[in-house]
């Protein structure tokens, strides 16, 4: 304890910031844009995703979004980010010219897509047949009973699950320093290698994390407690398979 120096985040790294307080800020700054970005991005695909994979009478559409989840549930996220980075780029040239963010985004969002389909496909079938039917026989069409019926409670009950994968968005994050974006974990990186500081270095992202875990917790369980349907709980772990 008293070997610690946190003088060290005042001192200039001599780049662009003027302390290495700034550029963890920063970095900060550029895993929640990572992450938030991401999370919209699976949000709207794995709704997609979900919904097609409930669809009656559509077997192709059912196979397709069961192809997706398995394909970016069970390939490793490192991988994809390295697929995005590296070998989508050469194969369709307009992407060398997108930045490394975005290709973080997308396949941060892509993986976690596959998850969020899985949940939201168990919120739909979490459901009584007789509201579909409901929706039916008052004339609906199948996008007007999913819109109206279906997904505002399907969503409710999923909000367990979805906070645990808000969370682990924020988390596997960390993976985009492998393609250079200056996020927390590529921060750590260099400023334990320039102070020789990886004590301090490591306890202060670390605090990072978990205060933007500690927010997503607390506004997602805001969210479910203003939202939560009695009787309906999904599982955290519906989204099944690990990371």
């Amino acid at each position: 304890m008293g070997n610690w120096d946190w003088q060290v985040f005042l001192q200039d790294p001599g780049g662009e910031y003027p302390s290495y307080l700034q550029w963890m800020l920063s970095a900060w700054g550029w895993t929640v844009s990572v992450a938030l970005l991401a999370l919209i991005v699976a949000l709207v695909l794995g709704s997609l995703i979900g919904i097609i994979r409930t669809l009656p009478d559509s077997p192709w559409l059912v196979r397709l979004g069961n192809a997706w989840v398995e394909l970016f549930r069970n390939i490793p996220l490192l991988v994809q980010i390295f697929l995005w980075y590296h070998v989508i780029p050469a194969l369709i040239p307009v992407m060398k010219g997108v930045p490394s963010f975005i290709l973080v985004v997308l396949a941060l969002g892509f993986f976690t897509s596959a998850r969020i389909a899985e949940q939201v496909r168990s919120g739909i079938q979490a459901l009584p047949k007789g509201q579909r039917y409901a929706g039916m026989a008052v004339g609906f069409t199948t996008v007007q009973y999913y819109r109206y019926v279906i997904l505002p409670m399907a969503y409710r009950i999923i909000i367990p699950p979805l906070t645990s994968e808000t969370m682990n968005i924020f988390k596997n994050s960390s993976v985009a320093f492998a393609v250079s974006v200056t996020e927390l974990t590529m921060f750590a990186m260099q400023a334990q290698e320039e102070t020789s500081r990886g004590i301090e270095v490591y306890l202060a992202v670390t605090g990072c994390y978990v205060i933007s875990a500690l927010i997503i917790n607390r506004l997602m369980a805001f969210i479910e407690k203003k939202t939560r349907v009695p009787g309906f709980i999904v599982s955290a772990s519906a989204g099944g398979g690990g990371h």
